[in-house]
């Protein structure tokens, strides 16, 4: 299961179309789930146990990005992250 982090862009649901057309190749492909990133926590994410996150594009500045950092502080270490736009500028803060 994959979980994309929304950071309120519209672009976010075309990356959940091209993960999602993976789905005969790439089996957690089958399985997404998209939330806001303001409304959902890093417990709510550890109990999903997802094999990977994305975290979308979004205006601003990384520091703007919701709870996307601590995703990136907290699990980067066990669970692949891929990050677009203010997802990979996230990752650079952090």
């Amino acid at each position: 299961m994959i979980i994309v982090i929304d950071n309120y862009d519209s672009f976010t649901y075309n990356l959940v179309q091209y993960i999602g057309e993976l789905g005969a190749e790439l089996p957690i492909a089958q399985d997404i789930r998209v939330y806001r990133n303001d409304k959902i926590s890093l417990d709510e994410i550890r109990q999903q146990q997802p094999d990977a996150i994305v975290i979308s594009p979004g205006p601003g500045r990384p520091e703007d990005a919701g709870i996307s950092p601590n995703i990136i502080r907290e699990l980067g270490a066990s669970t692949p992250i891929f990050g677009v736009c203010l997802g990979h500028q996230a990752m650079g803060l952090v």
